[in-house]
């Protein structure tokens, strides 16, 4: 069983954000991806052939030369969500596998998407998509890869699979928004960015599919609205607090174990939520951020950068936010699902995506 008070304890641990190593949420994760790889391979394959190709490279299915590769796909969080909350309410997993795929396409589009966006280079180690094939190739798998995760749901039979789809596309439309506010914020002055903005934007962002994967899993298993409302709430909760760790690690995690450079966020100048924070604080660290996120930056800039975030209290806001939108995630899955024993494959998730080092 786990113990809810616990799982909030962990994310306000001060320093420590390691996943946990292996375990039940890896047991949960690895579960979830052996169900769900056969679908996506099924969806992935019936593409047409310039996109099939992007989408199993994307995948780490196949390397640039289309020869076969055994690259990681990722860690499966969201459909193992999708099929958390089916248990959790006492229905059938086997029943939603296709759901959860339709999930997980959806994350990907996204992925793919944000990618050519951001300009991202990298992502699980290897160069991205757009990198390889060029922004119009990767834009278009993207695009594909959400018809898919439709089209999976057009196709089940399953009594909730019309409501699911209307969520998941009522999903899609808050992710665009969504990035287009963070687009538009990142654009703007340090000093014209609130905090309200930011989280209003992350809850968008990040929390809105793991709300939807746990809203279509009680769909799945036959719950009502409400119930499905609730677990809505608390994916989106947990999101939230995902996001804030992932900022910090963004400016304070080690490169040897995360994959990302040093001060990632601080060179590319994000307005990420513990900067946003430190802006706001009314500090001279604030002022000092402020004034450094106004000209090119040195490696010696990125020093004073994070220095200056933990000095006007960047860091210790994120991470008490982070513990208190775990708090209310808690109370969301009580809600639906009042029994912790039932809940527990939920939980366990919710920490591990709140404890994770990239």
């Amino acid at each position: 069983m786990t113990d809810t008070t616990d799982v909030t304890e962990r994310v306000r641990a001060p320093r420590s954000h390691g996943p946990p190593e292996g375990g039940e949420a890896a047991d949960i994760l690895a579960g979830a991806r052996g169900c769900v790889d056969p679908e996506l391979r099924r969806a992935v394959e019936s593409l047409p052939g310039s996109m099939r190709r992007v989408a199993l490279y994307h995948f780490g299915w196949e390397r640039a030369d289309g020869t076969p590769a055994a690259g990681d796909a990722g860690k499966a969080i969201r459909p193992a969500l999708v099929l958390a909350a089916v248990r959790a309410l006492g229905g059938d997993p086997r029943a939603a596998v296709r759901a959860a795929a339709a999930v997980e396409l959806t994350h990907h589009f996204t992925l793919l998407h944000d990618d050519v966006m951001d300009r991202g280079a990298t992502r699980r180690r290897r160069p991205t998509a757009w990198t390889v094939f060029g922004d119009a190739d990767a834009i278009l798998a993207g695009d594909a890869l959400q018809d898919l995760a439709q089209r999976l749901l057009a196709e089940d039979p399953h009594p909730g699979a019309a409501v699911a789809a209307a969520r998941l596309a009522a999903c899609v439309a808050e992710l665009c928004a969504g990035q287009r506010a963070d687009c538009a914020l990142e654009r703007r002055a340090p000093g014209e960015v609130s905090l309200a903005e930011c989280l209003a934007t992350a809850e968008a962002r990040t929390g809105a599919l793991l709300g939807c994967a746990c809203a279509i899993g009680a769909v799945y298993a036959g719950a009502g609205v409400e119930t499905a409302d609730a677990l809505d709430g608390f994916g989106r909760q947990a999101g939230l607090a995902f996001r804030l760790i992932d900022d910090v690690i963004g400016i304070w995690g080690d490169p040897a174990r995360t994959g990302r450079p040093g001060w990632a966020d601080l060179a590319a100048r994000r307005k990420s939520l513990p900067v946003v924070a430190a802006l706001a604080s009314g500090t001279p660290d604030g002022a000092a951020l402020a004034a450094l996120y106004d000209r090119r930056a040195r490696t010696g800039d990125l020093d004073r950068m994070a220095r200056a975030v933990e000095g006007a209290g960047g860091r210790d806001w994120a991470q008490a936010q982070a513990a208190d939108r775990m708090s209310r995630a808690l109370q969301e899955v009580a809600r639906a699902v009042p029994d912790p024993e039932r809940a527990g494959g939920l939980l366990t998730l919710a920490e591990f995506v709140t404890r994770r080092s990239h």
